[in-house]
């Protein structure tokens, strides 16, 4: 009864409007990794294995980056192929990457002047990442060129989730709200989460998940379409402009998302 009562307060908030966007499964290709955390327009894979090691596969090569004295990767993002960022959670630590995977910088947040207890990190633009201070429960931009904080927005009164984010804009999905900030951290949307718990982000589309239903909530939108023709177990998910990727059973299924 209690499951079934979210539900009804989920569907009434949302709506559910006959707008739904349409899932067509283009492939299915068989590759056996840890975690995907980014595929490209032009299918390049970005993933890591049980050993930690970092892997980025293209049609051609498959090249990849290990620092086994951090542990396991918490995150990594390749939305900047040129900079992309893997954080270590259990050492505070992001290490930077380039396109050859050869480390551009090292941020150990636990000896830098201005100290940071760090749970979630996202990209930004220039020389800068999204980081979420525990301690002090706020966003921050964070220019590791300089050592310096850019950006502080105020304290987030609830549990924070998922942190996305490209060079225009930044995704704090928390218990209670999805918080989507600009480039210069202003707030422009403070969109109620309800039953989400998960989310993948690129350009124009934010991919929202409860329980094993996957969303749309296009740009500049407070309306949720959901996603329709899924009818399997959704572990992990990616989106890379209108594809939709899904890891699951050791296959990665790529599907084109369609208006109905």
């Amino acid at each position: 009864m209690e499951r079934l009562f979210y539900l009804i307060i989920f569907c009434s908030f949302y709506g559910l409007s006959q707008e739904s966007v349409t899932a067509k499964l283009k492939e299915t290709s068989n590759i056996k990794v840890e975690q995907i955390f980014g595929v490209d327009t032009f299918g390049t894979l970005y993933y890591s294995d049980q050993s930690a090691s970092f892997y980025k596969k293209t049609a051609d090569t498959i090249i990849s980056y290990a620092n086994f004295q951090l542990g396991k990767i918490t995150s990594a993002n390749t939305f900047n192929p040129l900079k992309i960022n893997l954080f270590y959670q259990d050492f505070n630590t992001v290490i930077i990457l380039d396109n050859r995977l050869a480390e551009i910088t090292k941020i150990h947040f636990n000896t830098i002047t201005d100290y940071k207890n760090v749970s979630l990190v996202s990209t930004g633009y220039d020389n800068t990442i999204w980081v979420f201070n525990q301690d002090l429960q706020r966003l921050e931009l964070y220019d590791y060129l300089n050592n310096k904080t850019r950006i502080k927005t105020v304290p987030i009164q609830s549990e924070v989730i998922a942190l996305k984010s490209d060079y225009n804009y930044c995704y704090l999905l928390t218990e209670t709200f999805i918080y989507v900030y600009n480039y210069s951290g202003s707030l422009l949307r403070k969109i109620p989460s309800r039953d989400i718990r998960e989310m993948a982000f690129s350009k124009a589309n934010l991919v929202l998940k409860s329980d094993n239903q996957l969303f749309l909530l296009p740009k500049n939108s407070e309306e949720l379409k959901s996603i329709k023709g899924l009818d399997l177990l959704i572990n992990q998910f990616l989106v890379t402009n209108e594809t939709l990727y899904i890891y699951n059973d050791e296959k990665l299924r790529r599907y084109q998302l369609k208006p109905q």
